[in-house]
């Protein structure tokens, strides 16, 4: 009888445990189960900061969204906001997506990006449409990674190719004025280059640099009377008022060379332009490695759109009698 209790005894011990290591099991599947769920919960909250609203910035900022929400669906989630080429108002809102704790930045053109770089060095914030980060950010050591919390993608379509352009279309130019803002870093810094390439090649380089659109017209004027070319870099202010210049430098006779298609479109002969929906889309891709795939954006190198294309004006063109070479494409 002694002995059958024990059996009796050890026999339920061994239920129990099995009991247990069913119960076990069941626990850590559910748990699984659960943090799965959990993932395919999360919803991530991008803060959109855009300078001014026009063709090119707008296409970035759509081409940034479109590539997240193919990537992401429903579980990213847009605080899009537009500083009316304010850069004191894109300081405001970067501070309210920090204080919301965002869980990434988009900051699209320079002044953008130099508030988001002011007021978090925590969030990953991305640029765009910014022409050189050296520059805009005031980097005393760049190698093509900015480090910290900020990477990103660049508008720049070759500056040596851009003067080569102006060379070929107007063989016969002598005098090139450079219309541009002055408050805008990056457009001082395509302006040095192109003035640079111009002038060994023995062009005359006047510079006509405005400080806002409340005197663009007067500096526009100024440059049509001694200039046989005007170049106009990838400007934000200039891009906001091409109706402006078109209406002064066409009627005068003056063509203009642009650095980005949007501004061609608007007041232009040519452009040798990259895809400002292409770079948005790639910034987007780059936001999906950060928050999603755990890429560390202090190694990330900024991008570029490698499809730059030669286009041209067709209505401008044929106004001033422009004859443009087979292999530019008109814009549509």
């Amino acid at each position: 009888m002694k002995m059958k209790k024990i059996l009796s005894l050890l026999l339920a011990l061994t239920m129990v445990f099995a009991l247990a290591a069913c119960g076990g099991t069941t626990d850590s599947t559910d748990a699984d189960d659960a943090t799965d769920a959990a993932e395919a919960e999360t919803t991530y909250s991008i803060g959109i900061v855009q300078l001014v609203q026009h063709d090119a910035l707008d296409l970035a900022t759509q081409g940034f969204k479109d590539a997240l929400t193919e990537l992401l669906g429903d579980s990213v989630v847009f605080n899009e906001q537009n500083a009316s080429g304010d850069s004191a108002q894109c300081a405001t809102i970067v501070n309210g997506f920090v204080s919301s704790n965002v869980d990434l930045i988009f900051a699209n053109a320079t002044a953008a990006l130099q508030a988001a770089a002011a007021a978090t060095d925590e969030i990953p914030i991305l640029g765009t449409s910014i022409t050189d980060y050296q520059t805009a950010l005031e980097l005393d050591d760049y190698d093509g990674t900015v480090g910290g919390n900020i990477s990103g993608t660049s508008d720049l379509a070759p500056l040596d190719q851009q003067a080569e352009m102006i060379l070929e279309l107007f063989p016969e130019a002598q005098n090139v004025g450079l219309l541009y803002c002055s408050a805008e870093a990056n457009s001082v810094y395509q302006i040095e280059n192109v003035e640079a390439y111009l002038e060994e090649a023995g062009i005359t380089c006047t510079r006509y640099p405005f400080s806002d659109s409340n005197d663009l017209a007067t500096v526009a004027t100024a440059a049509c009377q001694t200039s046989d070319v005007i170049y106009v870099p990838t400007d934000n202010t200039a891009a906001a008022a091409t109706e402006t210049i078109d209406s002064i430098c066409r009627p005068a006779g003056v063509p203009i060379v642009a650095g980005e298609e949007g501004i061609a479109e608007g007041c232009g002969v040519a452009t040798l332009s990259i895809s400002y929906y292409n770079i948005g889309y790639k910034t987007g891709e780059m936001a999906y490695e950060i928050l999603v795939e755990g890429a560390d954006i202090s190694t990330m190198p900024i991008q570029f759109d490698e499809d730059v294309q030669k286009k041209y004006n067709a209505e401008i063109a044929e106004e001033l009698g422009i004859a443009i070479p087979d292999d530019y494409i008109a814009i549509e």
